[in-house]
């Protein structure tokens, strides 16, 4: 334990040198000096007011930065399969969603059907049973056009009937046939993240870009360091000088050549690493931006804690911090540990949960 004596001010030092001079002097100095005294009293004046924070007993976690962007993730081209023109498209922005139109031709719509299993096959009655004709019977019940029971492989006349209600709903012809350039498949909703063609361009070729419909922040992280992304892990984002916390959904397996700041390669391998916010009201109403991601490197759990603006550089080394315990202040010698947002770990004897030290922040 190191303790400080209280320093005295200047003008302290002056009424002592005064009182010395009264005895030298003599009698008539000590009348005239107290007269003085008398009309105007010496006091030393209160020691300026400081800022004090609490030893805070807490959980610290060390944390590791990186850079990230704010977007809606990877962009997908929708590639047009059917022969024609393109007579209709969505404006850039929407949310596509399933039995919608994404785009037309000819002036008869192209819609959207979830699945992750590409049609790669003509269906009609007579195909061989197929997860193909179990998927798009899923699609025909949620557009509202079933009558085939539970879907299954098997493509049946029900089958072909309810393709004919579809077709007839959506102005097509009637066939009860399905071809794999009728609709657009996707996992799920889809965001229009540009158009590429435009009214009366060949329907076969790149129609669209699209993206996720939910923005998210996707980091390059060093392939070295990705045992500081775990999925389902909590991670800190701020965008704009606004912070959330965020969820890591994704960690990417595969590591590409890295580029730095300045877009040139760095040597370093990376993989992308996708933080979804859990409030988006901290992006606002931006679509993209650039953004950092704080991941949790460590924790220490249950230590006591100290605004970093406490500890004082001993002379002989180390830190202190000064405790103040109702205006009267000392020293103790601290170990320091981890240092995180702002406050440090600290530790040493006679320092205490719930005591107050002086600090700068």
């Amino acid at each position: 334990m190191i303790e400080s004596k209280p320093r005295r001010r200047g003008r302290a030092r002056w009424f002592i040198a005064a009182a010395v001079l009264v005895v030298v002097v003599g009698t008539g100095s000590a009348v005239i000096l107290t007269r003085v005294s008398s009309a105007t009293s010496v006091q030393e004046a209160a020691p300026p007011p400081v800022e004090t924070a609490e030893v805070a007993k807490t959980d610290l976690a060390e944390e590791e930065e990186a850079d990230g962007t704010l977007g809606y993730g990877e962009e997908s081209s929708v590639a047009g399969r059917k022969p024609g023109t393109v007579t209709s498209l969505p404006d850039a922005g929407a949310t596509l969603t399933r039995c919608k139109a994404v785009y037309g031709v000819d002036a008869k719509p192209v819609p959207l059907f979830y699945g992750t299993l590409p049609f790669y096959r003509d269906l009609a009655a007579g195909a061989a049973d197929g997860a193909d004709v179990k998927q798009l019977e899923e699609n025909l019940k949620a557009c509202g056009y079933g009558g085939f029971g539970t879907p299954d492989k098997k493509f049946t006349s029900a089958t072909a009937a309810a393709l004919k209600k579809w077709q007839k709903a959506l102005g097509l012809d009637q066939t009860g046939a399905f071809g794999p350039g009728d609709v657009v498949l996707a996992a799920g909703e889809l965001r229009v993240s540009a158009l590429s063609a435009k009214l009366g361009s060949p329907a076969q070729g790149e129609v669209l870009k699209t993206s996720g419909t939910v923005r998210s922040v996707q980091v390059k992280l060093d392939a070295a360091k990705q045992d500081l992304a775990q999925q389902g892990a909590k991670a800190s984002v701020t965008i704009n000088g606004k912070t959330s916390k965020g969820t890591i959904t994704d960690v990417g397996k595969s590591a590409v050549e890295g580029k730095d700041g300045a877009g040139q390669d760095d040597g370093k391998p990376k993989i992308t690493v996708t933080v979804q916010l859990d409030d988006p009201a901290v992006a606002g109403t931006l679509d993209s931006a650039p953004a950092t991601v704080r991941f949790t490197k460590d924790v220490h759990s249950g230590v006591l804690a100290v605004p970093v603006g406490a500890l004082l550089a001993l002379a002989e080394g180390g830190y202190a911090v000064e405790v103040d315990e109702n205006g009267k202040r000392r020293l103790i010698a601290v170990r320091t540990g981890l240092f995180s947002g702002g406050k440090v770990e600290v530790g040493g004897n006679g320092l205490t949960a719930g005591m107050r030290v002086v600090t700068t922040s």
